[in-house]
């Protein structure tokens, strides 16, 4: 399985994650989100860099309560939450903004 970019093939697994997280650029997050059909804004690529970073300094993809507390301490009460995430991502804002942000699954997700 593989998304096609520009002529490049970039491998995925079953659900939509690269095999090589190296292989991410925004170009390749736009063609994920655009298959799950969600139009990316400002909003979606600041949790999407977000995630870049705290995976850079953990080495781990948050799963959705850790990623709430670390939105929340980040960008405030009104980012930091469920309801809010879950409007960005609706098919579950750490799973769908990981895979779109090229990052593995995140560990406790289904």
């Amino acid at each position: 399985m593989a998304y096609e970019l520009n002529g490049k093939t970039i491998e995925h697994d079953e659900e939509g994650y690269l095999t090589d997280i190296n292989e991410w650029s925004q170009e390749l997050a736009e063609l994920i989100a655009k298959a799950d059909e969600l139009p990316l804004t400002n909003e979606h690529w600041e949790v999407i860099n977000f995630l870049r970073e705290y995976y850079n300094e953990y080495q781990i993809a948050p799963a959705i309560r850790v990623l709430v507390k670390a939105v929340k301490k980040q960008f405030g009460e009104e980012k930091g939450n469920n309801k809010y995430l879950y409007e960005l991502f609706p098919y579950g804002p750490a799973k769908q903004a990981c895979k779109i942000a090229g990052l593995p699954k995140p560990t406790g997700c289904i």
